[in-house]
């Protein structure tokens, strides 16, 4: 079972990621402020406070998504709802902060988004593949495809249907 090894291995690289996140942009907030001046005109404590916010969002997002990680490593479930909207929301983040940073940072920073694209889209698949009914198939199929224990199908009837008896003819008064 590679699923909850998964599960850990991306809370904690986004928990990591998101404190790193945090850390930088708070950084880059300083360093703003230090130094002093404007851009196109802005006001540079503006520039400062907005980057500093904006850092602990970010993190604060990446920190979510390694807590909806965590909860599926701990409890060896598939993310529901908002945490699975979460997870791939994450997962398109880092496709597209790939694509930015193949360009600007260089390809280590693009290898580093495929690999933890890549961890949570293999958090979402092996959850997917195991157990989970999807839409075609009933939550209560039988296990074996729908056959009973000779090899007929489970409803007893040729057809796959559940047995049906016709309605009583009608009586005339």
């Amino acid at each position: 079972m590679v699923r909850r090894p998964v599960a850990w291995v991306v809370a904690v690289v986004l928990f990591v990621e998101g404190l790193g996140i945090a850390a930088l942009q708070w950084f880059l907030g300083v360093v703003v402020d230090r130094q002093d001046m404007s851009l196109a005109g802005l006001d540079p404590d503006v520039m400062s406070m907005s980057s500093k916010i904006g850092g602990l969002v970010f993190g604060a997002y990446f920190a979510l998504c390694g807590l909806v990680a965590l909860l599926v490593a701990v409890r060896d479930r598939a993310p529901a709802g908002f945490g699975r909207i979460l997870l791939i929301s994450a997962a398109v983040v880092h496709g597209l902060l790939g694509a930015f940073a193949w360009g600007l940072v260089g390809w280590t920073a693009f290898l580093f988004m495929v690999v933890v694209l890549g961890l949570i889209v293999l958090l979402l698949m092996t959850y997917d593949a195991q157990g989970t009914p999807t839409s075609e198939e009933p939550a209560d199929a039988a296990p074996d495809g729908g056959k009973g224990g000779d090899g007929s199908p489970a409803g007893g009837s040729a057809a796959g249907g559940s047995p049906v008896t016709p309605p009583p003819a009608p009586t005339t008064p």
